[in-house]
């Protein structure tokens, strides 16, 4: 612990990865020091929003996990570093918003770009409607490196979660789209200037009716996208419709109902690591401190 002081006093606050560099400890010890001792004082910034994840009990948990968020989301640092600590968390806080800001605006032009040059523009414009999930939506991008399942290649940071809604438009151009949103998701991954991932899917409007049932896991997961997630182009009408739609089958109430079970589980699997005790198992507890993945499947 004096290690972790002594760190902190000399090079001043610090976020979670940069003090993991520097103290080369264990990542769970070090979390719990720094949530465990008066003298320092951990500033969280951005926001934490629910993900539903297979392997949690009840599916609810938030993200970011307790290991991502303190790694990239908080700056910690000693009680004679007070304004220090506000003034570093306010820049990590705007770079973040910034991160996400250029995705979004990836996406959108990428997306305007692709369905502009379609020979089929007109009615596809008309037809079909693009919006964007996932950390982009909260503010909370990052850009750090890591590798892309698929290929290995590695990408910058969280991915373009994107969401086509399509009604009444002919097979035949819904397969030339989503073939011409296949090779430019190659484009940029390959891309040195961009190494982006997109993950899509499209899907009709009648699929989405069946998904809001609510019915089994997929289905929840297509759902909370689906409330989540902004317009980026085309068809403001369809638009509008899925968040009508969302309205009438209750999913904002079993949203929030969710994300109240995930608050609760949080604070729980906090005390429990923290204090070894709380209102869940250790198994459970540390679901929510480390996840593997923290990418969410779009279906």
């Amino acid at each position: 612990m004096h290690d972790i002081i002594d760190i902190l006093e000399s090079h001043g606050p610090l976020t979670g990865k940069e003090l993991l560099q520097a103290t080369g400890a264990d990542e769970f010890a070090l979390w719990a020091a720094c949530n465990r001792n008066a003298q320092i004082i951990t500033k969280i910034i951005g926001k934490r929003y629910l993900r539903l994840d297979r392997q949690v009990e009840g599916y609810a948990r938030l993200s970011p996990s307790i290991m991502r968020e303190f790694h990239g989301y908080t700056v910690i640092g000693t009680t004679k570093h007070t304004h220090e600590i506000l003034l570093k968390a306010e820049l990590l806080q705007k770079e973040i918003k910034a991160i996400s800001k250029k995705k979004f605006e990836l996406a959108q032009a990428t997306f305007k770009r692709l369905v502009d040059g379609h020979r089929e523009y007109e009615i596809i414009k008309k037809c079909a409607c693009f919006m964007i999930a996932g950390d982009v939506v909260y503010g909370m991008s990052h850009a750090e490196p890591r590798p892309e399942l698929s290929t290995g290649e590695l990408v910058r940071g969280s991915d373009l979660d994107i969401i086509i809604v399509f009604d009444n438009l002919p097979e035949q151009i819904v397969y030339s789209l989503d073939a011409a949103i296949h090779r430019e998701k190659h484009k940029l991954l390959l891309n040195p200037a961009c190494r982006e991932e997109i993950d899509y899917i499209v899907k009709d409007i009648l699929k989405v009716q069946e998904q809001l049932q609510f019915k089994d896991f997929k289905a929840m997961v297509a759902a909370k996208i689906l409330y989540e997630a902004h317009f980026l182009y085309g068809s403001r009408d369809i638009y509008n419709m899925i968040k009508k739609m969302l309205v009438e089958q209750g999913i904002p109430e079993k949203m929030l109902c969710l994300e109240e079970k995930a608050q609760q589980d949080r604070e729980n699997a906090e005390t429990y690591l923290l204090n070894v005790q709380g209102g869940l198992s250790e198994t459970e507890a540390m679901k929510l401190f480390h996840t593997a993945e923290e990418k969410e499947e779009i279906f």
